[in-house]
């Protein structure tokens, strides 16, 4: 749990900005959206390479 401390003068805005500041640099958010939909390693793998053929193909690097 990430915990803002908010000084006396400083502003609610300001201190949200500190907050999304600090979510972004421990990518937490990235790591609850890869926790909500688990792919095997074997299918990321997969999805990889069709990718990578994929772009070769419509790019013309094959």
């Amino acid at each position: 749990m990430l915990i803002i401390n908010v000084k006396e003068e400083e502003s609610i805005e300001r201190a949200l900005k500190r907050y999304k500041r600090k979510v972004n640099s421990t990518k937490i958010i990235k790591e609850l959206r890869n926790r909500k939909n688990f792919t095997k390693p074997s299918v990321a793998r997969r999805n990889e390479i069709l990718s990578a053929e994929y772009r070769a193909k419509k790019f013309g690097t094959v």
